[in-house]
């Protein structure tokens, strides 16, 4: 487009004191690979930190990227992407491979940038948004086939709706070698208290609880618990079945002999809330919801969303070695840090880029992709579901990344 040209334009002619040239930029390219940009959208989030830096850890640091390129799948009714591109000189391409090969023929950027949240897409009568991610990707994948090399892929959220769509992307990065990292803030973000556990943790069971609809936040949820789980003895192994309880069928089960054990784990991940509704949960919580996560190794997890009593993610695990159950809060670390879970995340990000190596396995948003598609499946026949499909195994990093200060 022509005000885009000239804006680029005006950024290479911009006058320099004589007899100085421009240092050149060796900072890696970033094609941003977008479905919608509106205001706090994960577009208008993710690209705006990498454009304008971060703050890992509470220090402020400069972009160490920079964004060349944009692709938007969808033009929102408050659009950012307009301004914000022209503000940057970044030009947008009216196709995902113009992006990467910055309106030539060859793989022309060092790193993708592909935010697939938000946008005016279909829900199923399940409650799952149709993001087409999967679609999306096929395109990024093409060029990087065509290319015969790839570059470091960031990922948001999780990879698909549909197991076979996720699978197929996961394998798809494997096939080309891409680097890939995905997931979200949530595992990255400060935990109060403090807790890491340690590789090859004796866990015994895990309680994970969390808020908001099943699809964008029980994803979170799920990613709470699996950050810390991956971390027990003899590391992760996949998952054998799930089930998802609705309604007084969640109590039911929490007071049943199947379901005791979970009810002290329950209870101390309640502690870590920061503002709980006074009351119990059953008495608060809209509509409840429960996810039981039976893993291959014989691990049983339970992931509890309370709507209506917390806004909060919450994690307590009992630990073999020790009499108490262990338990933290996922969020915020104090009020001036209400950045912390993005400053994380674009750290994260910006590490994949500048060295080609995730701080965490992508296999960690393949398998939490795989519960939450298989947990909407039970809510549709109303049964567990076996999923001999879900054997991903894997092992944690010795020391988890999250933002500590």
């Amino acid at each position: 487009m022509a005000g885009r040209s000239l804006t680029r334009r005006s950024v290479l002619l911009s006058p320099l004191a004589p007899g100085l040239a421009a240092a050149p930029d060796r900072r890696k390219r970033v094609a941003a690979v977008v479905t919608t940009w509106f205001p706090n959208s994960h577009a208008d989030v993710f690209v705006g930190m990498l454009l304008n830096g971060c703050a890992p850890n509470g220090v402020p640091r400069k972009p160490r990227t920079r964004v060349v390129s944009l692709y938007t799948d969808q033009i929102a009714r408050e659009d950012r992407s307009r301004a914000v591109a022209a503000g940057h000189g970044i030009p947008i391409y009216p196709t995902i491979a113009e992006a990467l090969t910055l309106g030539g023929s060859r793989l022309a950027v060092d790193a993708v940038l592909f935010v697939g949240e938000h946008g005016d897409y279909p829900t199923n009568e399940l409650g799952q948004k149709l993001y087409p991610r999967y679609e999306l990707f096929l395109q990024i994948a093409e060029v990087l086939r065509r290319a015969g090399r790839s570059v470091p892929v960031y990922y948001d959220k999780h990879f698909s709706y549909s197991w076979e769509k996720a699978r197929r992307v996961y394998d798809l990065s494997r096939e080309l070698r891409i680097p890939m990292m995905a997931g979200s803030s949530i595992p990255l973000t400060g935990r109060v208290p403090e807790l890491e556990l340690p590789l090859d943790c004796p866990l015994e069971h895990a309680v994970a609880a969390g808020y908001g609809e099943m699809d964008a936040y029980g994803f979170h949820t799920l990613e709470v618990l699996q950050c810390m789980v991956e971390r027990r003895a003899g590391g992760e192994t996949g998952v054998a079945a799930v089930e998802t309880l609705e309604g007084d069928a969640v109590w039911r089960w929490r007071d049943s002999e199947a379901g005791r054990w979970s009810a002290p784990l329950l209870e101390a991940a309640l502690t870590r809330a920061f503002n709980p509704k006074p009351g119990r949960p059953e008495q608060n919580a809209r509509r409840p919801i429960l996810f039981l996560i039976q893993y291959r190794d014989g691990f049983r997890s339970a992931v509890y969303m309370l709507n209506g009593h917390v806004t909060d993610w919450l994690f307590s695990a009992k630990r073999k070695d020790l009499a108490e159950p262990v338990s933290t809060h996922f969020g915020f670390l104090k009020p001036e840090r209400l950045r912390a879970h993005r400053d994380g995340l674009i750290d994260c990000i910006e590490h994949l880029f500048v060295t080609g190596g995730p701080r965490y396995p992508v296999e960690r948003t393949l398998l939490t992709t795989g519960m939450l598609s298989f947990l909407f499946e039970s809510l549709r026949r109303r049964a567990r579901v076996e999923t001999p499909e879900l054997k991903v195994a894997y092992r944690a990093p010795r020391h988890a990344y999250f933002q500590r200060s």
